[in-house]
């Protein structure tokens, strides 16, 4: 059962990804040791996608090395 995009937000949160806001349903997720933005669109209580999940996966990866 996919992950609901309220369990990736606060995934980032806790990683110390800041929330500039978006367009519509899409969220745009910095950090100041992540080159990309992490970028999750649907609401909060929508499945997450396989590739959403994989990008916060990296994203926290990215800020742990």
């Amino acid at each position: 059962m996919p992950r609901k995009i309220r369990e990736l937000v606060k995934e980032l949160e806790a990683a110390g990804f800041v929330n500039r806001g978006g367009k519509g349903s899409h969220k745009k997720f910095t950090h100041a040791r992540v080159s990309k933005f992490v970028i999750l669109s649907g609401k909060l209580g929508s499945d997450a996608k396989h590739y959403q999940e994989k990008a916060v996966k990296a994203a926290i990866e990215e800020v742990k090395r």
